[in-house]
């Protein structure tokens, strides 16, 4: 119904602002993500998602559509309403909601207060083949290379070195060369750390 809103930015707050639009103030419900990319700059657009319910109708706004998307898919599952979904949004960026999903990363998900593991479960039961579809990820080759790090990781710790700086050398390298063996990765991590 109401795609986006461009006016005056009137007030800024972590989870809420409000823009005059034509002499029309609308507050807007925001996550923490929106917030920071909002500039300081007066005239702002924000996509937006309007809820109607029995006895409220809320705004919520977003920097980009992609984050909007998001909010909409996640507030399709059943169980993740609208406030789960913008905590969601503001504990991780749009990208990292869609990586988590797309790679079965439950712990990531239910890192978000307020989501345990069944609805965890249930986000990346409901929507990874959507993600997978529509943003056209590759889910094969970041399988196979999510578990090359994982065993490299294991090797590594097996070999006496701190996981956790192993998993940042680990990330790294995968990161840049998403095609490396296991040996690859392991060979480069000795030298980094």
């Amino acid at each position: 119904m109401i795609t986006h809103i461009q006016g005056r930015l009137v007030e800024k707050n972590p989870t809420d602002i409000v823009i005059d639009c034509n002499g029309v103030g609308y507050s807007i419900n925001i996550s923490l993500h929106t917030f920071s990319q909002l500039s300081s700059e007066e005239q702002v657009k924000l996509y937006t998602h309007l809820q109607v319910r029995e006895d409220s109708h809320t705004l919520y706004g977003f920097s980009g559509k992609l984050e909007r998307e998001i909010f909409r898919l996640l507030i399709s599952v059943s169980g993740v309403g609208a406030n789960i979904a913008r905590t969601m949004l503001s504990s991780l960026t749009p990208e990292q909601v869609m990586d988590a999903i797309a790679h079965n990363d439950l712990a990531t998900i239910q890192s978000v207060k307020g989501i345990g593991s069944k609805t965890a479960q249930r986000v990346v039961l409901d929507l990874k083949d959507k993600i997978l579809k529509v943003y056209g990820l590759d889910e094969v080759s970041s399988v196979s290379s999510n578990t090359n790090k994982n065993e490299a990781l294991s090797a590594l710790e097996t070999l006496g070195f701190a996981r956790k700086q192993a998993e940042k050398v680990c990330s790294t390298i995968v990161q840049n060369n998403p095609e490396a063996s296991v040996e690859t990765v392991i060979k480069l991590a000795l030298k980094n750390l």
